[in-house]
């Protein structure tokens, strides 16, 4: 017989099914990756470098929903609440993705020249370069943080009938309208990127740590 047309193994069949089973299960093995694409461990091996290669191929996939267009859109602002916003969502779909990933050193190519595009966009308006990463490793946090949000229960606080000491508490929620989790994640957004725009001056330039405006990159 001759050799199929189409591979049976190949990494993107490998990143989807390792993607797969974590959606379902919240976890996944390399043998069971193998199981469900009806191939040995030892061929997955031979596609991806151990555990750690399916993991940067879960996180290629994952990112690859992010809207990295939206890191060209002008102002600097705009372009870095519709970045928050698009990784939110891509990273929401896949919540038990979230903590395998952030205990995980980023290697994946695609993934890397992302981050080097949000690194430029903040470098062009004036942030220092010892400052950039700061501001991207809280916007993440911020963002993660509320994609793992999503996927809990609309009402997180549960009080019995008459529970004392509580009744403010009891009143809050009671006003509490739908949508929860998007309004705390637009609320703390909004305050991020106010913070990050106060601290860009006039001239475009962040302010130093000590409140005296920093040199422009290259000075």
């Amino acid at each position: 017989m001759g050799r199929p047309r189409t591979p049976l193994l190949d990494r993107e069949r490998i990143g989807a099914t390792a993607l797969e089973l974590l959606d379902e299960q919240g976890e996944f093995s390399v043998p069971q990756v193998a199981r469900r694409l009806g191939v040995q461990t030892g061929s997955v091996y031979h596609h991806v470098d151990g555990r750690a290669g399916v993991v940067e191929l879960i996180r290629e996939r994952v990112s690859a929903s992010i809207d990295t267009a939206t890191l060209d859109l002008r102002p600097w602002d705009t372009a870095l609440t519709a970045w928050a916003r698009s990784y939110r969502a891509a990273f929401a779909a896949h919540p038990h993705a979230i903590p395998l990933l952030m205990t995980s050193p980023v290697r994946a190519p695609k993934v890397l020249a992302q981050y080097e595009q949000a690194v430029r966009l903040l470098l062009d308006v004036g942030f220092p370069m010892d400052r950039v990463m700061a501001v991207i490793t809280a916007l993440e946090n911020l963002v993660l943080g509320s994609a793992l949000d999503l996927a809990a229960p609309e009402t997180m606080w549960e009080l019995p009938p008459d529970t004392p000491g509580t009744e403010n508490l009891a009143e809050a929620l009671a006003a509490l309208g739908p949508g929860r989790a998007d309004a705390a994640f637009e609320l703390a957004l909004t305050a991020f990127v106010d913070h990050c725009r106060t601290n860009v001056d006039r001239s475009g330039t962040p302010p130093s740590p000590s409140g005296v405006p920093a040199s422009p990159p290259g000075v």
